[in-house]
């Protein structure tokens, strides 16, 4: 039996991968987050860990792009390729950690008030209501100033400021779903709740959560960019929100040092780019009825 489920599942896999090579936007995504993750893991290697140092710089301060420095250096003389490869380490884990935590917060919501309905459906989705009217970066700069300045406050503020979309579209996802005949023929059967919603409801609104999943990653790390760039996120990493900050500092928007404040900018823009082509592709493939073109 175990081997049959998992010869479903490596099918399952294969035909989703086999329309997902078809969405030529998706292709380039993932191609492009392929070469920067690979970038971020492997940056001990390639860039070293004293690359933060102010006082072991290499270089003198806002140098221009040369040969010696390819993207120039920083008020302290730092290499700007060796910050932008280890501040993706930075922005990605951010980004991943926070859009992880909105998600699981969202999908555990949406189930449990799609699930149960009646008044408790109700107040879960007045509370969802509140924190969905309420700006999500207004919301993660008030978290991120009252609690300590630290990697894992930005990603708890993101997180909790961020799952009301999710929670939304998993309830009505869940509705859906438990209004099927094989529902009802579980509870017959006397399957309790824990059943029906881990062993029905959600194998179902997984495929709506994969895809809102690479959605919130790029609006985590467009997020993250901005607590740092507004002085908020943990000022002992190098980010690449906490670079553009350091550019505005340096004064390089009067002074006109652009290699000071283009990279890390392209770097942030791209990245969120390449995770909606992603999760665009992946909605074309789940829901072909979407319409998503390639």
């Amino acid at each position: 039996m175990t081997s049959l489920t998992w010869a479903r599942r490596r099918a399952s896999a294969a035909r989703f991968w086999n329309q997902y090579r078809r969405q030529r936007a998706g292709l380039y995504g993932l191609g492009a987050l392929a070469l920067i993750g690979l970038a971020a893991l492997t940056a001990p290697w390639l860039v070293g860990g004293d690359v933060q140092s102010v006082t072991d710089a290499p270089g003198t301060a806002l140098e221009s792009p040369s040969a010696r420095f390819p993207l120039g250096t920083d008020q302290f003389g730092r290499s700007l390729l060796g910050l932008l490869v280890w501040g993706a380490r930075v922005s990605l884990t951010v980004g991943l950690l926070a859009a992880a935590l909105s998600v699981a917060i969202g999908t555990l919501v949406g189930i449990v008030a799609g699930h149960f309905g009646g008044w408790f459906s109700t107040l879960s989705m007045r509370v969802t209501d509140w924190f969905l009217v309420m700006p999500s970066l207004v919301l993660a700069i008030v978290l991120a100033t009252v609690m300590s300045r630290s990697m894992w406050t930005v990603v708890l503020a993101i997180g909790i400021a961020s799952w009301p979309t999710t929670a939304r579209l998993v309830r009505a996802q869940t509705i859906a779903v438990e209004s099927r005949p094989y529902i009802e023929r579980a509870r017959a059967l006397g399957g309790g709740h824990g059943h029906i919603m881990g062993r029905h409801v959600l194998p179902n609104v997984m495929p709506l959560v994969l895809a809102q999943t690479t959605l919130c990653i790029s609006t985590a790390i467009l997020t993250e960019a901005t607590l740092a760039f507004l002085g908020l996120g943990d000022p002992t990493v190098v980010s690449w929100g906490g670079m553009l900050q350091d550019a505005r500092e340096a004064g390089a928007v009067s002074s006109g040092h652009w290699w000071y404040l283009a990279p890390p900018g392209i770097a942030i823009a791209v990245v969120a780019l390449a995770f909606t082509l992603c999760g665009r592709a992946i909605e074309s493939v789940l829901n072909p009825k979407l319409g998503v073109g390639r």
